[in-house]
């Protein structure tokens, strides 16, 4: 068993959206069901199916948030420090040929939130920073084709 990491928010995060599925989802979905199934013939009962296939994507997240809980490896970013890109880092980067500025928190894959600005430590753009140091250039293959950033800032907690 692989462990997960990622940050203490990231797993508080996690843990508050596991406790909201079982104990508010699971029972609205179930009082659903019943409902739907008061309503008499379920084989052509579209909110009985409804709900039914609301249970089985709720139970399935359940079941994915329990496993990367059970192996979280929870890296407290507070306690890191030093001009090296490793997971936790905030980065702050420049694009080399718009002079756009970027800042990006490394994370855990199931915390990543790129509207937040936080990619996953298994991105293109996290694996082509990490190990890099302030000042440093780096090329980045995206959907877009290849990007050129610096790095001006690296910084932790």
């Amino acid at each position: 068993m692989d462990k997960v990491p990622m940050t203490a928010g990231g797993h508080a995060a996690l843990e508050v959206e596991l406790k909201h599925r079982q104990q508010v989802e699971r029972p609205r979905i179930i009082a659903a069901i019943s409902e739907a199934r008061a309503h008499g013939d379920l084989s052509e009962n579209a909110e009985y199916h409804a709900a039914k296939e609301q249970q089985s994507l709720n139970e399935g997240r359940v079941a994915e948030l329990e496993d990367k809980l059970s192996r979280a490896e929870i890296i407290d970013v507070a306690k890191l420090s030093g001009d090296i890109v490793k997971f936790g880092a905030t980065v702050t980067l420049i694009d080399e040929d718009t002079e756009e500025e970027r800042v990006w928190q490394i994370v855990g894959d199931m915390e990543a939130d790129a509207k937040a600005g936080r990619i996953s430590i298994s991105s293109p753009m996290a694996r082509a920073l990490i190990g890099k140091k302030s000042g440093s250039s780096v090329e980045v293959v995206t959907p877009k084709g290849a990007r050129s950033y610096e790095i001006t800032g690296v910084r932790f907690g």
